[in-house]
């Protein structure tokens, strides 16, 4: 699993050296922010399953057309594993905000994730606005800090970017 110590010690064994000052500073910055992730992984673990739902619901009401017959939302079945996708990403963004990296989106949300969806014939257009959502609707000192608040949306736009 990445995290911020263990990326900047893997660059520098990869490049054939010891960590430099600026890795170390970069590992440092991270964990300075530490309280700011676990204060926003905390807000989200009490609120994940209505953070879930109302992004699943945004962009069903988007893109209405997925409720139409044959399409990835018409069957409660369907419906039931979008919704569980939104679940996957938002405890994704959970665990990376705990660990100060984005190991987990990399390898359990991102890595291959846009190919799944391609060979199932889902679009990830949905999937972006439903994080798209989440990241618009949080609110600095409605949900938490404006530190803390800031260490997820950073996540929350690199999932969406990792997405789009």
């Amino acid at each position: 699993m990445k995290s911020v110590v263990t990326t900047a010690v893997s660059s520098a064994d990869a490049a054939g050296r010891f960590p430099s000052t600026s890795d170390l500073e970069s590992v440092q910055g991270s964990i300075q922010r530490s309280s700011a992730r676990l204060e926003a992984a905390e807000k989200l673990a009490g609120n994940l399953d209505a953070v879930a739902k109302e992004a699943y619901d945004a962009c069903i009401k988007k893109y209405p057309y997925l409720n139409d017959s044959g399409q990835a939302n018409s069957t409660e079945t369907y419906k039931s594993k979008c919704l569980r996708d939104v679940k996957h990403y938002m405890r994704l963004i959970q665990y990376c905000l705990v660990v100060g990296g984005t190991g987990p989106l990399d390898e359990w949300g991102i890595a291959g994730g846009r190919e799944v969806y391609r060979a199932l014939g889902l679009p990830t257009a949905p999937y972006v606005e439903a994080l798209s959502f989440a990241r618009n609707r949080g609110c600095a000192d409605r949900d938490m800090s404006s530190q803390a608040l800031t260490e997820y949306n950073a996540l929350l736009d690199y999932a969406i970017n990792s997405l789009s």
